[in-house]
């Protein structure tokens, strides 16, 4: 039976490739924090909901098309329309609106305590990251390495020096823009020390592909102590292996 035996190998290939994005440092369907969770479940419940859709579409346009001429004409043609495009997508958006809601106050984390504030600044094409203590002051400075100390919220004050950038760590939650002359606050939080990156999601210019920045997650008393060692890069090394 080669047929069959080559369609299963184009079956297994095909869902090797579908599920090839769904893991990696800047997967989003491999969440690493709360709030990234939370949208990757809304993109898989409307990606079910849409092939449940898509199926439903195509078995009732395969059943008109698979008519035969000498068939009776269909007699429920109001009830199906009244259904299907007049109930079915109501109750859909309102469901997803009731789901959006309560997934977006989540995302936003405004009930979650801080435990340190970054100021971020974009540039092209770099990232600039300021850790700041409690009366607003930067402790240290980092370009394109981010730290983050393990689960704990952090509330990121994010502007640009220049144009306009987007700040996005795809595992840690969503993206906010960068805008010369405006801060933007996001919340993020991280729960896995596992290889994480961000990068800037809106084209800045000619070396915009190249503004990713590397984003390192230490237990609270190493990020700590990471801050009282000036930031070193070299001193994170031992410990996050």
């Amino acid at each position: 039976m080669p047929g069959i035996r080559s369609a299963k190998y184009a079956a297994a290939l095909l869902a090797a490739t579908a599920c090839g994005g769904c893991s990696g440092v800047q997967s989003m369907l491999d969440p690493a924090g709360p709030a990234a969770d939370a949208i990757a479940r809304t993109w898989w419940l409307m990606a079910i909901g849409a092939t449940l859709v898509l199926a439903l579409v195509m078995g009732l346009l395969w059943r008109v098309l698979s008519r035969r001429p000498d068939r009776p004409p269909f007699v429920h043609g109001t009830r199906l329309i009244i259904l299907g495009g007049l109930v079915l997508p109501v109750t859909v958006l309102i469901a997803l609106l009731i789901h959006g809601t309560a997934t977006g106050r989540n995302v936003m984390a405004l009930d979650e305590q801080v435990g340190q504030v970054v100021a971020v600044e974009g540039r092209q094409w770099f990232w600039t990251f300021d850790y700041l203590d409690d009366d607003g002051a930067a402790r240290i400075s980092t370009r394109d390495l981010l730290v983050l100390p393990l689960g704990e919220t952090v509330e990121f004050q994010v502007t640009s020096a220049d144009v306009i950038h987007s700040f996005w760590i795809p595992r840690l939650g969503g993206k906010i823009d960068a805008i010369p002359g405006r801060t933007n606050h996001i919340r993020l939080r991280a729960d896995s020390t596992s290889p994480i990156r961000g990068q800037c999601a809106e084209f800045c210019g000619l070396e915009h592909t190249h503004m990713s920045f590397d984003v390192v997650v230490l237990p609270p008393s190493r990020f700590e102590q990471w801050l009282q060692e000036g930031g070193d890069p070299t001193a994170m090394v031992g410990p996050t292996q």
